[in-house]
């Protein structure tokens, strides 16, 4: 009999070194790997081993520590307890039967013993443990998977957001009264991407995107998506944060120092903020991701497209919460659904 690949390996317990040998003949004939226990310590001491024996045929009357008490402790201990036991005994009262299986035994049998039925029992209990390890070590995959999925859902969803989902929520969609909206986009960048090879290009993208996941992190902000070579990011979602304004200026302003120390390989950084309420949500099912609609992730989205390389345009709102805080530079641009509007250039 072979289990995993592998002959099964079969522990005979038995103070008598008559009976220890008879049995690893049988047993030999049966085509497993016999190892034998002169009592129970010395049992117990071979189980906690490796490998690990796949079958103890287990005789009940031994010195110091008998049958009974080799029972006890195997199945007290995890890493013996899903060994099967067939017990073999001159004893064949029911009481002792009964009391064998009730401390974990698997099968009982009378000495002497008829070699069809020893084999048969072997086989019997072999194949049992190659069912049982085969179910355990599909269980284990069936959680190493679920644990892949559920860290590639907190890799791409907030945290607040993944646990819902793994909860069953089906459709997550919520609404923020106030929530401070960042684009910020590589000026620059259609001419550098068709001038370098695709390693470069991406090489880029992956530098200055990690810095900016880096930094909304530390001010406790969330990253949102990329777009192309657009980054987005809101304060104030999904958890409520005091002076979420001020938190996501202060990552527009490491942003772009950024773009300062070399992270952009030269290519200039265009960032835009807007303050108030969004509608977020979860789209997808295979690729699930986490974004924002609403008028102030489009007027968010034209403060980053009509500022300029280097520079952080804010809205009135933006300006409003930050006080003077900030350095503010005016100016006016027009938005589609808006018109002109008043908006400001950040910088400290």
């Amino acid at each position: 009999m072979e289990a995993a690949g592998d002959k099964a390996r079969v522990l005979v317990v038995d103070d008598d070194a008559l009976v220890r040998r008879a049995l690893s003949r049988m047993l030999g004939n049966v085509g497993v790997e016999v190892e034998t226990a002169a009592n129970g310590e010395a049992a117990l001491s071979r189980l906690n081993d490796q490998p690990q024996i796949d079958l103890v045929l287990l005789d009940l009357h031994m010195p110091r520590l008998d049958g009974h008490g080799v029972l006890q402790r195997m199945h007290a201990d995890p890493w013996t307890a899903s060994v099967p036991v067939v017990v073999i005994s001159g004893d064949q009262d029911t009481t002792t039967v009964a009391r064998c299986i009730e401390l974990g035994a698997d099968d009982f049998l009378v000495k002497p013993f008829d070699q069809v039925l020893l084999r048969a029992r072997v086989h019997s209990s072999l194949e049992k443990k190659r069912l049982s390890d085969m179910e355990a070590a599909y269980v284990r995959q069936l959680q190493e998977e679920d644990q892949k999925s559920g860290r590639l859902i907190a890799s791409m969803l907030p945290p607040p957001i993944a646990t819902r989902l793994k909860a069953g929520d089906e459709i997550i969609a919520d609404h923020f009264d106030d929530v401070s909206v960042l684009f910020a986009d590589l000026v620059g960048f259609s001419p550098f991407a068709a001038a370098n090879d695709p390693y470069t290009v991406v090489a880029l993208l992956n530098d200055v995107f990690r810095a900016f996941d880096g930094i909304v992190a530390k001010f406790g902000i969330e990253k949102i998506k990329t777009i192309g070579d657009a980054y987005l990011a809101a304060g104030g979602l999904p958890k409520p944060m005091d002076d979420h304004v001020a938190a996501t200026a202060e990552a527009a302003l490491a942003m772009l120092e950024c773009s300062r120390d070399g992270t952009t390989r030269g290519l200039g950084l265009r960032i835009g903020m807007h303050r108030g309420p969004v509608i977020a949500g979860v789209i997808g099912a295979d690729k699930p991701f986490y974004d924002l609609w609403g008028d102030t992730v489009n007027v968010a989205s034209r403060m980053e497209s009509r500022s300029e390389a280097g520079r952080i345009q804010v809205s009135a709102s933006v300006r409003e919460a930050l006080g003077s805080r900030y350095a503010f530079e005016s100016r006016t641009v027009h938005v589609e659904g808006h018109g002109p509007v008043p908006t400001f250039y950040l910088s400290r």
